[in-house]
């Protein structure tokens, strides 16, 4: 069954903050083999002119997949999460995200569509830190794949 159209502009509640960690960083950057100084060495970071070590830019995915749990499990919505797979994914930073930051995602339903029996969502996270300030803007494009035989 398609999903509900009338769901497109949908907002779900802000996340509660997560603090982003040095450790965190250093993992995530030894994980995707990124060996940026400015990853793990806070005096690097600096001299390219950061407060403090900065994430590698796909690290954010983490935090807003999270936070687009809101959708996917809104029993209103009526997703079926074991036919989803991850169809894309695109940032727009406005700043690097930095150790210390408190982030919060606010999730948003921004297309809905249907081919060849597939239903294709696409949820837009905004995310700032705790003063408010957009640091970036994931959309994560989720593809539920059609029944067998539908």
């Amino acid at each position: 069954m398609a999903l509900d159209q009338s769901f497109v502009g949908r907002t779900y509640p802000p996340t509660a903050p997560y603090e982003v960690g040095r450790e965190k960083i250093r993992e995530f950057a030894e994980a995707i083999g990124d060996a940026n100084p400015a990853y793990i060495d806070t005096e690097a970071a600096k001299a390219l002119g950061h407060s403090d070590v900065i994430a590698p830019p796909t690290f954010v995915f983490a935090i807003t997949f999270k936070a687009a749990g809101a959708v996917i499990e809104d029993p209103q919505l009526g997703l079926d999460y074991s036919r989803v797979v991850h169809g894309d994914q695109k940032f727009a930073y406005t700043r690097p995200v930095r150790a210390g930051d408190r982030l919060s995602v606010t999730s948003t339903i921004e297309a809905i569509k249907s081919l060849a029996g597939n239903d294709i969502l696409d949820i837009r996270g905004e995310v700032h830190d705790a003063s408010g300030e957009h640091v970036v803007t994931a959309w994560t494009k989720l593809v539920s794949r059609a029944p067998e035989g539908a």
